[in-house]
Parts: structure tokens; C-alpha cells; sequence
């Protein structure tokens, strides 16, 4: 039993230094999106690529990098680093029992970040748009199969699905002249939206546009403290009995003894909006037609509700963590006390446990936070030859306050392209 807990004190010594990317660091990142200096950016990311991302975050180190590197047009680049985010995603479907007990015992900063549904659905779009982006149909092709594959089981496994994700790839399907899986996608699209997004209808001999509008900054995942009643702490024992297997019976049974006192403090991630001034977007065409944006993907909103739907499970981990340090302190204490024949020295070793034991707790502050807080897309025709295209950006009171002009786009009678632009501002 000593040796348990002398153990678990080594467990939170060499844990202790777990931590995410820091708050400072994302906002640092993000006022080089706005200012649109994605080479800055960048250089940011791979600055702290040994600093901010410990490897086990190696996975949103290629994400972060990933998106940015899209944003620069260096569609080669992020597309490696998007893909070996998906092959580490894959790798971390076998996690090991020693790394969730010390999610148990530490904090959840000692499990390797896995991301969240909507984060792997939108590692398929950026790969799909860098493909396109180089003229290359097959391998857009490629992860447009592998995207509506993972929302297929994500839809039987949870009941969710992603509508932006579905309607995308529902167009790389038609670009490919696979009109069935188009046709499947689309249905799966208009039923996760609700309704169907309503475009222009084709114009003989035109070419169409597909621009995709990548706006705003998701918010940003900070450390909030509140504290937990015990009662509390009861409640989510009993209720998710399945998910506490790795927590000791001495754990359990103080809890249920009440004997630790009445409540805990419980380090827990909280999101904050990130301010950014466009609202609203439309393009005009070289022939003067004026086409809106439609929010499609609203990725803010998703990343509030994954936090929502983990609030359960972050809040029981806490509680029980709390304990099993709590319990560790005193018998640290009590072998302390009786090896050194020393009260004094017992008090001593359970001060000092009990100061590892707040050291080490950390909220899991880790996201994807190079996404866009929206995904706002517009389709439409123009005729064949090069067009210029200008997007025009709208702040809430719809007064236009900037405007990006794609220049010189080829357009080919019944072809289609595909256009992105970023803001952050």
C-alpha cells in the first residue's frame, strides 16, 4: 500500500510539467491571422513546436500548422502536415491503460489530445480544398470518401454528423462525376442543416464558382476555477460508474465517507469569444452581380457545444483526481510520521504532496484554434475566360470595411472552381 502511493507521487512529479498551448500563444498566433502575415504566423507555430506543443500534442501542432499553411496558399506543406494529424489520430484510438490512470490521478493533460468529431470531419475539407486548389480531382476524390466513410459511423455511433463537411464533399463527388455519392452526401447535408441552402441555378455555356469564406477566429479555451461540493463528487461516481475503473477503492470509499472535507477547487476549461469585426460577406462579379455568403459551417458553435457535451465526464475526472491526491497526502503523511517517528516531519511530507497535488491540477485547454469561427460559402456563374472576382467583407451594421479581388480566375463553359480566402480580422 506505501509503495502505491510513493508511486503515485512519482507519477505527478514527472507529470507535473504537462500543459497545453498557452492562451497567450494562441492570441498571439491570431493577430498575425488578422493582420493576414501567415508567414509570421507560421514561424509562431514552429516556435513553440517544442515549447507550447509537448508530444502529446504533436497532433495539434499539425493541425495548427496545417490550417495556417492553407491560409498561406502553401497547399503542399499543409497538406502533410494535415496528413500526418490524421495518421496520428488514427494511432491514438489505442491508448494505453497507464496513460488514463494518470488522466485519473494528475490531470488530462497526461492523455494525448485527441480531437474533437467536428475537428477530424474538417481535417477531410482542408485536404480535399488543398487538392483542389492544385487541380487535383482524384486525391480531393480520396478524401471526400474517407470524410462521408468517418461521418457515416460518426452518425451511428453518436446520432451527429456535419452539414458543412457533407455539402462540401457533395460537390467534390459531382466535380468527379460520381453523381450517386453526390446525391447521398447532399441528402445528408440538407437533413444535418434542416433545409437546403438555395444557390443560383446553372446558366448555359457559364462556369460555376465555388468560394468558400473562412471567417473570424474559433473561441479560445482559457482555465476557469469554481468550486465542487462532495455531494457533487458523489453524484458523478454514481452516475458514471463505467468510466472511473482505474480509480483505487480507497478513492471511492473516502469519497463515500465524506471525509474530506466539503468541497474542492476544480481547474476547468471555459471558451472566450474572440472579438473580429466581419460579420457578413458577398461577392461581385466582373459582370456585376452581387452573390451573399451563407454561413454553412458554424464552427464556434460547435466548439461550444463539444465542451458542453464533456462538462460531465471534465467535472467527475476532477472530483476523483482531488480525492486520490487528497488520500495520497495522508498516507504520505502517515508513513512519513511512523518511518521518521516524526509528527513533524508527517505534517511536513503532507504539505508537500498536497502542494504537488494543486501544482499538477491543470485544465485541458487544448483545441484546434487556427479554425475559422465560420465557414460561410457561396456558389454561382460567370462566363468562360478569366474573371476578376472581388469579395467584399460586411461589419455587423453591413457597411463594407474591406475587399480582396481573386484575380484573373479561369473559368471554363460548364466547369467549376474552387476559391477560399481567410479573415481573421
Amino acid at each position: 500500500m506505501k509503495a502505491r502511493w510513493f508511486t503515485l507521487l512519482t507519477v505527478i512529479l514527472c507529470c507535473s510539467a504537462c500543459s497545453a498551448p498557452s492562451l497567450r500563444h494562441k492570441k498571439d498566433v491570431n493577430k498575425l491571422l488578422a493582420n493576414k502575415d501567415y508567414t509570421a504566423a507560421v514561424a509562431k507555430i514552429e516556435s513553440g513546436k517544442n515549447k507550447e506543443y509537448s508530444r502529446r500534442d504533436r497532433v495539434l501542432y499539425y493541425l495548427d500548422s496545417g490550417a495556417v499553411l492553407h491560409d498561406a496558399e502553401q497547399y503542399k506543406e499543409s497538406d502533410q502536415r494535415l496528413s500526418q494529424a490524421q495518421d496520428r489520430i488514427e494511432e491514438l484510438f489505442t491508448q494505453s491503460v497507464s496513460a488514463h490512470t494518470a488522466q485519473f490521478l494528475v490531470n488530462d493533460l497526461t492523455v494525448s489530445y485527441v480531437p474533437a468529431d467536428y475537428e477530424k470531419a474538417l481535417t477531410y475539407y482542408y485536404r480535399a480544398m488543398n487538392f483542389l486548389a492544385q487541380h487535383n480531382i482524384s486525391d480531393a476524390l480520396v478524401e471526400a470518401n474517407r470524410a462521408v466513410y468517418f461521418l457515416d459511423q460518426l452518425r451511428g455511433s453518436t446520432g451527429k454528423d456535419n452539414a458543412f463537411v457533407q455539402y462540401f464533399m457533395s460537390l467534390v463527388f459531382e466535380s468527379a462525376g460520381r453523381l450517386d455519392d453526390a446525391r447521398i452526401a447532399r441528402a445528408r447535408a440538407e437533413q444535418a442543416f434542416g433545409t437546403a441552402p438555395a444557390f443560383p441555378k446553372p446558366v448555359a455555356g457559364w462556369g460555376e464558382v465555388v468560394l468558400v469564406h473562412s471567417n473570424g477566429v474559433v473561441p479560445l479555451k482559457k482555465t476557469a476555477t469554481f468550486q465542487l461540493a462532495w455531494g457533487h463528487v458523489l453524484g458523478y461516481i454514481n452516475t458514471h460508474q463505467e468510466n472511473t475503473s482505474n480509480v483505487s477503492p480507497q478513492v471511492r470509499n473516502a469519497i463515500y465517507a465524506g471525509a474530506l472535507g466539503n468541497s474542492i477547487t476544480v481547474a476547468y476549461p471555459v471558451l472566450e469569444d474572440q472579438p473580429y469585426a466581419i460579420a457578413a460577406s458577398e461577392v461581385v462579379t466582373a459582370q456585376g452581380q452581387v452573390y451573399n455568403t451563407q454561413l454553412l459551417g458554424n464552427v464556434a458553435d460547435e466548439a461550444k457545444q463539444e465542451l458542453k457535451d464533456k462538462q460531465t465526464g471534465t467535472l467527475m475526472r476532477a472530483a476523483l483526481r482531488a480525492a486520490a491526491k487528497r488520500v495520497a497526502a495522508v498516507q504520505t503523511k502517515n508513513t512519513v510520521s511512523k518511518q521518521s517517528n516524526s509528527s513533524g516531519w508527517g505534517d511536513a511530507a503532507e504539505m508537500f504532496v498536497s502542494f504537488l497535488g494543486a501544482l499538477t491540477e491543470k485544465a485541458d485547454t487544448r483545441q484546434w484554434f487556427t479554425l475559422p469561427a465560420q465557414l460561410r460559402v457561396t456558389r454561382f456563374y460567370v462566363p468562360p475566360g478569366e474573371q476578376d472576382i472581388t469579395l467584399r467583407f460586411k461589419n455587423r451594421f453591413g457597411k463594407i470595411i474591406e475587399t480582396y479581388t481573386f484575380e484573373k480566375v479561369p473559368v471554363t463553359a460548364g466547369g467549376r472552381v474552387y476559391l477560399h480566402h481567410r479573415t481573421a480580422k
